[in-house]
């Protein structure tokens, strides 16, 4: 089927609100060639499980492509149209399956060398979007926090060399009631701008108990069910000989929360399906809870782009074959606390970087401490850069310097 074949009915297999967008926007998908519709349609079926930052981005485009004339659209779309697309592409239920239908085209587009030209395409299509109709800055400057190096007794790594160019090292941080503090201030955040899925607390291990509103919580034991219902499919899944790793990512592609124990009740659909784009999407999110929290930090941000988010790494299991870690089998669990706490310090400065690509970067901060201890470094543009602080301080204190 071509994208001017489309009809109304075509979509009756999609969520409400997609189905309603999708329907409502048949004109202009009807104008669009077949090496992008489906890309915008893999967008539009999941609209009733996005963030509101993502439901904000996905309205301003189609209200951008439908604003355009004829021709400023099909000049718009012609590096796309260009696009040789193979038969088997082209017999593709890619209405229903626009997922599996993007993954084909990455591949064939590969085989076919014009990978770089549909690059350079969409490129593009995102600058001019995003001049035409820029995104809403945030209505505080951002601010991210990581917590790392739980149960850590001693420590001899040197902490933070990828931060220490951009903030302040300081060296004689108070540690008494540290979290205690920090959840206090990303608390008085949420009361202040009371933003939905504007502020995150993503834990490694089993949350505290914060009792703040308008706070979206992520835990991996909170998640320990969901991870071993999920490891058991892929484990019978590989045993099956479901027909190779493409096949398994497909697979685990179209899970939805309820198969793996989660809710799929309309006021917690958001979240869970999220939690499941984590597990399923992510590699070692299911075994590794530094992974865990890595990823969800940068799917957070990415997609719900919070306003505050505090990331808590916890101990990690030690490496193990991975027949065994995919089995999802517990017994003679060891944990490693010194390699998790290098796993989290890395992870806290890829967090950075993927704050840093979100609108009002030059205005946002972030602080990272070794919990328990008197480490931590601070980046914000209120304070100088490459340098070190030896004064005492507690986590109130560091945080009025950043905030």
């Amino acid at each position: 089927m071509l994208p001017s074949q489309l009809q109304i009915e075509n979509f009756k297999s999609y969520p409400p609100q997609a189905r309603q967008l999708a329907t409502d926007r048949i004109e202009l998908l009807q104008q669009l060639p077949l090496s992008f519709v489906p890309l915008l349609l893999r967008e539009i079926i999941s609209y009733d499980w996005k963030f509101p930052a993502e439901r904000s981005d996905m309205d301003r485009q189609l209200a951008y492509l439908g604003a355009l004339a004829p021709a400023q659209r099909d000049q718009m779309m012609a590096p796309f149209a260009r696009l040789k697309l193979s038969s088997q592409l082209e017999r593709l239920d890619w209405v229903d399956s626009p997922g599996q239908f993007s993954e084909q085209l990455t591949a064939h587009l590969w085989a076919t060398r014009q990978i770089d030209g549909f690059r350079e395409a969409a490129e593009g299509y995102i600058q001019k979007v995003d001049s035409a109709s820029p995104a809403e800055p945030p209505p505080v400057p951002r601010l991210g926090v990581a917590v790392i190096g739980k149960g850590v007794a001693e420590n001899k790594y040197p902490l933070f060399r990828k931060f220490r160019p951009y903030g302040v090292y300081f060296s004689r941080v108070k540690p008494e009631n540290g979290l205690g503090m920090l959840l206090e201030a990303l608390g008085a955040r949420a009361a202040a701008h009371p933003v939905p899925f504007g502020h995150w607390y993503i834990d490694g291990g089993t949350k505290e108990n914060t009792g703040i509103g308008q706070l979206t919580c992520v835990a991996y034991n909170s998640l320990d069910s969901v991870r071993t219902n999920l490891l058991n499919k892929i484990e019978r899944a590989i045993q099956s000989d479901i027909g190779g790793p493409e096949a398994l990512r497909t697979m685990m592609a179209r899970l939805r929360p309820d198969e793996l124990g989660l809710s799929d009740a309309p006021e917690s659909a958001v979240l869970n399906h999220f939690q499941v784009s984590v597990l399923t999407e992510g590699s070692g999110t299911q075994i590794f809870s530094t992974t865990f929290v890595q990823w969800t930090a940068r799917e957070a941000l990415r997609r719900a782009q919070p306003i505050t988010l505090l990331t808590r790494y916890a101990p990690r299991q030690r490496q193990r074959p991975m027949n065994e870690l995919l089995s999802g089998k517990k017994q003679n669990i060891e944990l490693d606390p010194p390699g998790s706490l290098i796993d989290a310090d890395m992870g806290a400065f890829y967090t950075w970087l993927n704050q840093q690509r979100l609108r009002g970067a030059a205005q946002s901060s972030f602080l990272v401490w070794f919990e328990d201890h008197s480490e931590a470094l601070a980046i914000s543009p209120t304070l100088p850069r490459g340098t070190q602080s030896d004064s005492p301080v507690d986590m109130k204190g560091l945080l009025a310097q950043i905030v």
